[in-house]
């Protein structure tokens, strides 16, 4: 018995690691064309290369990845939240292909949003930090929002692969959930990060581990927040609710009038907040 829940827990092992590997593999094959100007600029970086290289692989960057990066990573995503939502026997290659289909276009056009603002930015900062030394000031707070709007990215494509969602709302949301909510996504950050880090150690693992690795870690933790989120929303229902009911009895009973009496039980409407606006528009769209 214990030899066959040792063969049990290599089995299940190795399934993980092929079902990681594969969809790190699919992801390199749809985003090749982006990341082979990503390899370029690293070797332009190198002595003997001119700034003029370096600019036309940071244009090649920037016109690949709406059409490559953003839908390969889309589709990463939707095969991730199967995983995390407790589908693990799902079809890698299918899943994949039907993620990378249904999310082209909205992947796609958030990709040209997201890279025109990561380029003004970053432009911005660069001109701030080198050639304005009275505004380098200016200059942190572009990295500051350069930082926030990559952190968001881990938001725009786990949305993206969760919810039904008009491309205009998933953007909002995933920019204002980066603010209102920073600690889980920090945590992201940290997690890609030390991922990144190890991936400098062992290059192999960019081939077959690193993607699909940060993806589930992303969205592991998306779906921890969305959850905690959908239950205080039902909780504050339920209080919601009670109010009512309560205004309704005193209404009955009372002699004052229904406005002092919602005044009395505070019932009355208050100015909703950046953190509520978000929940509700997470908590009340359709999920895939």
């Amino acid at each position: 018995m214990e030899f066959r829940g040792v063969m049990g827990g290599i089995y299940r092992l190795s399934e993980w690691i092929m079902r990681l590997a594969g969809s790190n593999l699919l992801w390199v094959i749809c985003s090749s064309p982006f990341l082979f100007f990503l390899v370029m600029r690293f070797i332009f970086g190198q002595p003997g290369f001119t700034a003029n290289d370096i600019l036309q692989a940071n244009w090649g960057m920037g016109i690949m990845a709406p059409f490559t990066l953003f839908p390969a990573t889309a589709a990463l995503f939707t095969v991730v939240r199967k995983w995390v939502m407790g589908e693990g026997d799902v079809s890698v290659f299918k899943t994949y292909f039907r993620g990378y289909k249904e999310n082209y276009k909205q992947s796609m056009l958030g990709g040209f949003f997201y890279t025109l603002l990561f380029v003004i930015m970053y432009v911005d900062y660069t001109v701030y930090m080198n050639q304005f030394p009275n505004l380098q000031l200016l200059g942190i707070v572009m990295l500051i929002f350069l930082l926030v709007l990559f952190v968001s990215l881990f938001n725009f494509f786990a949305m993206i692969a969760h919810y039904h969602m008009k491309l205009k709302d998933i953007i909002k949301n995933a920019i204002l959930l980066s603010i209102v909510r920073p600690f889980r996504l920090f945590s992201t950050l940290l997690g890609t990060v030390a991922l990144l880090f190890i991936g400098t150690k062992y290059p192999v693992l960019f081939v077959f581990f690193l993607a699909s690795g940060i993806a589930w870690f992303a969205f592991f933790n998306f779906y921890g927040m969305f959850l905690k989120m959908q239950e205080q929303s039902e909780k504050q229902a339920l209080a919601d609710e009670e109010k009512e009911l309560k205004a309704d009895e005193q209404l009955v009973i009372g002699d004052q009038s229904p406005t002092e009496q919602a005044q009395q039980i505070n019932v009355e409407q208050q100015p909703t907040s950046m953190n509520e606006n978000v929940k509700k528009s997470l908590t009340k769209n359709k999920e895939r």
